[in-house]
């Protein structure tokens, strides 16, 4: 399928901004053709305003999927282990509540093809071309200043690693100059890229359903990484165009976030590995210290049994476990209301129990 319609459709939005501000084609300001710059600037607000309804809906979608985590952690709950069982019981929930999980991503999806297609044209830039140059509703003399337009001394139509450097002798650059300003943008198109992402998800909390929140995690982490090495690749004026429409999804999202507040998100508490209060100290607590647990922590809590002593000091009769067992582990902190572990000596494997009780009548 051809994209010509859209190529021109582009192209003639950049060339209607780029008239506008002709008046400045013959001032070069820090080394720089502003009336190209402020054309692609230009067309980046053009499409946002376009793209503003369904930067609208994308927002209530959110919403709507943030609603719906609860019963969506339940159905993940009921059906633990049957994946089919549990995509079919989710796009029923979807279906029902009028939720849609991918309109989160059109906006995103519509800009492609936008991207695409400011690619496509400024690829074509080259001031030693002499075919061709009217396509699109370009004139000659469009093409030709486009193509020698420069941003802080790096022609717009250059590339990071540009083989064919040499069409931009006229000018006063050099490929050092183009990759410096292009290598500085294109980190600026990484970060800003992974702030906008981030925003948002921020705002409206991660999603408990496995594929949304694969889906957010490739778009706060993969894409900014991938841009890396794609951006080496893009014309400089593509660049150019991926960092402004960045900087201006920021300020619209801060402004719709701020105008239209999310509900709270409810963070769900960590869990206790100790099996009690996180209060209570870490593992291996929790209900020892309240003279519920076992003889695990030094044969202090009631569930003793027959380790404990009775009345009169003595022991009802031997452990029927092994006594280093119950002996306090080196380092072990004594409870405040039991008598302290160290002082309750395990009989010895050696001494019979009816030894023990005929030593005091000998002293």
């Amino acid at each position: 399928m051809s994209l010509n319609w859209l190529y021109t459709a582009i192209s003639w939005i950049l060339l209607r901004w780029h008239d506008v501000w002709s008046f400045l084609g013959e001032r070069e300001v820090l080394n720089t053709n502003w009336d190209w710059i402020l054309a692609i600037i230009f067309l980046v607000i053009t499409v946002r305003v376009i793209l503003f309804p369904l930067f609208v809906k994308q927002i209530k979608s959110q919403r709507a999927m943030q609603a719906l985590q609860p019963d969506i952690k339940k159905l993940q709950e009921k059906h633990k282990g049957d994946r089919e069982t549990l995509q079919k019981e989710m796009m029923e929930l979807y279906k029902r509540e009028k939720a849609n999980p991918l309109m989160g991503c059109l906006p995103l999806v519509l800009q492609i093809p936008v991207f695409i297609s400011l690619f496509h044209v400024l690829r074509r830039l080259d001031p030693t071309q002499q075919v061709n140059t009217t396509l699109y509703t370009w004139t000659d003399e469009q093409f030709h200043s486009a193509s020698l337009a420069q941003l802080f001394g790096a022609p717009i139509a250059a590339r990071f690693f540009d083989d064919s450097f040499a069409r931009f002798d006229e000018l006063d650059t050099n490929i050092l100059t183009v990759r410096i300003v292009t290598g500085i943008l294109v980190v600026l198109m990484m970060i800003t890229t992974h702030l906008t992402a981030k925003q948002m998800i921020l705002k409206t909390g991660w999603a408990t359903d496995p594929t949304q929140l694969m889906m957010q995690r490739l778009m706060v982490y993969g894409l900014p990484f991938g841009l890396l090495f794609s951006g080496a690749f893009f014309p400089l004026g593509v660049v150019i165009y991926w960092v402004v429409q960045n900087l201006f999804s920021l300020g619209q999202q801060q402004w719709v976030l701020r105008k239209y507040p999310p509900p709270p998100v409810s963070q769900t508490p960590l869990p206790s590995f100790g099996g009690g209060p996180r209060s209570g100290g870490g593992a291996g607590r929790g209900k020892d210290t309240d003279g519920k647990g076992g003889p695990d922590k030094g044969g202090t809590g009631k569930s003793g049994g027959k380790g404990g002593r009775g009345k009169d000091g003595k022991p009802d009769e031997p452990p029927a476990v092994d006594g280093k067992k119950l002996a306090p582990k080196p380092g072990s902190k004594p409870l405040p209301q039991k008598k302290a572990p160290g002082k309750r000596v395990p009989p010895s494997k050696n001494i019979p129990p009816k030894r023990k009780s005929s030593v005091p009548r000998k002293g």
